[in-house]
């Protein structure tokens, strides 16, 4: 097993898969044979974010049926975890976080090793790319509704998740990249920053005293069902619609028009606590827009199904 970087842009010429998999030419076959059973570290290029954004594991490579020479690295289920910040390939002291990658002054070279798809990574690399992405994001966007006391009974910002650090993820690897309340944690903060505060579906911004954003992180596709932990497979929903939502009450069509399920919701209801226009309120950076296989998905699964 081994670590690496997989380059996968949100368009590409590739049939990716986000959350799902990645399309790969046979060049890059035993590369990626490699890091089975192994996490792996995506990056987008100029045609994303332009940086490091997330962590998956590896969990099988099958043969594209329909395209020569091409493969699939399939990721295990509900493994895919965004990171909160988006990672430069520079650390905060100018050197390429990727040896490989160090020019004559140690920061990032373009062109030359810098373009290939795939890149085996040391998992001091690996933990350090993976320990910047997840220092929790801040701002009262991002932050749980209740303040977290300290030690010393100060409210603060901060929200009491530990920033990850290289030998933490050495030592505890399968615990840190598996744990649950450090995925809820991280996804709550990530989908609430992504839509400001406001909630996709009422459209309304509710703020507790201290400054705080009331909704909460709804993953559209969930978790029981291997939903992945990114942002495109999130919506920002106040208690009641979240509620609503993981129950199939309501539901997000092909073009972002809000679905209700008629005989179950009232006129009433609807008329409180669904937005004037009936569209869905989106993130501004449309990277973060929901993703139309996980709309696809909730419709197909979950819409109209509570009895």
């Amino acid at each position: 097993m081994a670590n690496s970087v997989f380059i996968q842009n949100p368009i590409s010429i590739y049939d990716d898969r986000p959350g799902i998999a990645y399309h790969f030419p046979k060049i890059y076959l035993r590369r990626v044979e490699e890091c089975l059973g192994d996490w792996v570290i995506i990056y987008e290029g100029k045609k994303g974010a332009l940086g490091y954004t997330s962590v998956v594991k590896i969990d099988a490579i099958v043969e594209d049926p329909s395209k020569p020479n091409h493969y699939f690295a399939v990721f295990e289920e509900g493994t895919q975890w965004e990171f909160e910040q988006t990672v430069p390939r520079n650390n905060p002291f100018g050197l390429a976080y990727e040896h490989s990658l160090r020019g004559h002054d140690g920061s990032a070279m373009s062109g030359g090793a810098s373009v290939s798809a795939v890149r085996r990574i040391s998992f001091d690399e690996f933990s350090s790319i993976v320990s910047a992405g997840l220092k929790p994001l801040e701002g009262p966007n991002a932050l749980p509704r209740e303040a977290m006391f300290d030690a010393q009974g100060s409210t603060g910002f901060a929200d009491g998740q530990a920033p990850f650090v290289g030998p933490l993820l050495q030592e505890f690897r399968k615990e840190v990249l598996t744990s649950r309340p450090a995925r809820d944690q991280s996804f709550a903060r990530a989908v609430k920053a992504a839509y400001q505060g406001r909630c996709a579906i009422s459209g309304l911004d509710l703020r507790n005293g201290g400054g705080r954003a009331e909704v909460q992180a709804a993953h559209i596709r969930p978790v029981k069902d291997k939903g992945p932990d990114i942002v495109i497979n999130g919506l920002a929903l106040s208690g009641t619609v979240h509620w609503m939502f993981d129950r199939g009450l309501i539901s997000v069509g092909e073009n972002f028009e809000i679905l209700v399920s008629e005989n179950k919701v009232s006129s009433e209801v609807r008329g409180r606590l669904i937005a004037p226009g009936g569209k869905l309120f989106l993130p501004r950076n449309p990277r973060h827009h929901p993703h139309p296989e996980f709309l696809k998905y909730h419709r197909e699964n979950i819409f109209g199904a509570a009895a």
